[in-house]
């Protein structure tokens, strides 16, 4: 019979002691929390790029090669901002009012059909959820013409209003596909004793099963707002009246400087201007946005 030697004699033998254990793990972690440190940056660059050059002078900010900090901080570019055609109040007041309204109309239209589509049987239910998720596949910039040519016939050209409607419109698929899954994440047997207790279909959905969906309802007012606070094509396109220009809108014609030149240091005031509500109304839902996202996922 041939004896093995004891694995302490073996030459070439690795023992996995506690302190190599402890010591390869540190450097797990190092490489894991360094990897996300440099791709924090990466993604950070950008916006504290903007933010420096936006406090830089004008002569600073279209400097070649480019400054990456400003010799004096100025308020140069936010004054010129700030005194721009009709004023900056008028068009941030012009984009909350846009995003406001996207956001109130989605939510509204997202919850009735998600509750409908997951609570109540109907014949041809699925087909008509496939048929509004096949509208996700629709280039939204194909039926820019014919949405101006609606939004002229209904008097809503250059108005708040017909914008939000159009936004409202690219919203709704996926706003009905998260709302779906977050009533198909709430158990029956809750619905089923507020109904024992005498609540009423509305204030079922009301007083009940809107509480729970919270979430979900966070997610896609997150969509809705960003979607509609920073999109530029379709209110170039439908909105003619500079007095009703949205903040991009806005931020596209005033770019140019002298002879044609692009005026970086407005340009990015402005940008630093339209994140910040992106910004401070995602820091307030974060929490909230997960849960939302994963809703559904897995069945009650």
């Amino acid at each position: 019979m041939i004896e093995l030697a004891p694995l302490s004699m073996r030459p070439h033998a690795a023992i996995d002691t506690p302190g190599r254990y402890h010591w390869r793990r540190l450097g797990l972690q190092a490489a894991y929390y360094g990897l996300c440190s440099v791709l924090m940056l990466m993604f950070l660059f950008p916006i504290l790029w903007s933010l420096l050059t936006s406090f830089e002078t004008a002569a600073e900010a279209s400097a070649s090669p480019p400054l990456y900090w400003p010799s004096r901080f100025s308020l140069e570019n936010y004054r010129n901002l700030a005194n721009y055609g009709q004023g900056i109040g008028r068009y941030l007041g012009n984009s909350a009012g846009v995003a406001s309204m996207t956001v109130l109309f989605t939510l509204v239209l997202a919850t009735l059909g998600g509750y409908g589509f997951s609570r109540f049987t109907f014949p041809g239910r699925h087909a008509l959820f496939m048929l509004i998720l096949a509208t996700l596949m629709i280039p939204f910039q194909s039926i820019l013409n014919p949405l101006f040519v609606l939004l002229r016939l209904l008097h809503l050209q250059d108005t708040q209003l017909g914008l939000a409607l159009v936004y409202t419109t690219f919203q709704l698929p996926f706003a009905v596909f998260m709302m779906r899954n977050a009533f198909d994440a709430v158990p029956r047997d809750i619905e089923e004793a507020a109904v024992l207790d005498g609540c009423s279909p509305l204030g079922l959905l009301l007083r009940v099963m809107l509480p729970l969906v919270g979430p979900g309802l966070a997610t896609v007012a997150l969509f809705a707002f960003f979607g509609s606070w920073n999109e530029l094509l379709a209110a170039l396109i439908l909105i003619s009246d500079s007095r009703a220009f949205t903040l991009p809108v806005m931020l596209i014609n005033a770019q140019s400087g002298q002879l044609g030149s692009v005026n970086w240091g407005l340009m990015q005031a402005g940008i630093v201007l339209s994140i910040v509500p992106c910004a401070a109304l995602f820091l307030l839902l974060q929490r909230y946005y997960i849960q939302g996202l994963i809703a559904g996922a897995v069945k009650a």
